[in-house]
């Protein structure tokens, strides 16, 4: 079977393709990666996989190399026949030498032998993704606000401010592109990764989070509303002082 629906290829916050049959592990591993803000589409055999690899547009797939169906050195050698690019991290609970270097030499970008540490996997992910993609920013700044893509802090001033992670995906989905507005229909295929109904308020309940933690008086908003549009980041202010 198939956990969610195919992926969106415009999104914000990074998106999983977990390929694993045994589902206690896979109930952890999906709970661990979405509760730090990532979107996590669910494959439990090698064939759902495959399609779902082709179709879906995947920040990293996160492969199991024991499947039914097609196994995952099989997933990962047709996708690098065909020219993707995808960083693959192979789970395997061998620990023979010679399975990982037949992945390595595939194609894929890291392994995690099982049993392992879903912090270990987060750290992994982030990893290769930087590596693969070429960006090397790992800090946004606007005005005073500036967020770690790394550790995932933020900071407004030199008050360090407590956010979830889908709250913290929000804001750097807006950080990313100061004074452009979206549209709350677009913040929600790119932040929550899934439809909801057009009538939710969940974007504006998460804004107003949002506002109240990095703004508790409400005098220096960096959000604003844009009526009958959406939300967009405060462009950042120009020093007036210059020639």
């Amino acid at each position: 079977m198939i956990a969610q629906g195919a992926a969106l290829c415009y999104h914000q916050a990074m998106r999983v393709l977990l390929v694993e049959d045994q589902e206690k592990i896979a109930s952890f591993v999906r709970q661990a990666l979405t509760e730090q803000g990532f979107l996590v589409d669910l494959a439990d055999n090698g064939d759902d996989a495959y399609e779902l690899a082709q179709q879906g547009c995947y920040d990293v797939i996160v492969l199991d190399i024991m499947l039914p169906g097609r196994d995952g050195l099989s997933i990962l050698r047709h996708l690098r026949e065909q020219k993707n690019p995808v960083p693959v991290i192979l789970l395997t609970a061998r620990t023979g030498l010679n399975e990982r270097l037949e992945g390595l030499n595939l194609g894929a970008d890291d392994y995690v032998t099982k049993p392992f540490y879903a912090e270990e996997l987060i750290a992994r992910i982030h990893a290769v993704v930087r590596r693969t993609s070429g960006h090397q920013q790992s800090v946004l700044q606007i005005d005073d606000v500036v967020i770690n893509l790394i550790t995932r802090e933020v900071r407004r001033g030199d008050q360090q401010v407590e956010l979830t992670a889908r709250e913290f995906s929000l804001l750097e989905y807006l950080m990313r592109s100061p004074g452009r507005v979206f549209p709350r229909t677009q913040i929600l295929d790119h932040v929550w990764g899934y439809s909801f109904d057009p009538s939710s308020n969940v974007v504006d309940v998460y804004v107003r989070r949002l506002r109240q933690k990095l703004d508790p008086t409400g005098e220096r908003q960096l959000i604003e509303a844009v009526r009958g549009v959406g939300y967009r980041i405060r462009p950042p202010v120009k020093d007036a002082s210059g020639p």
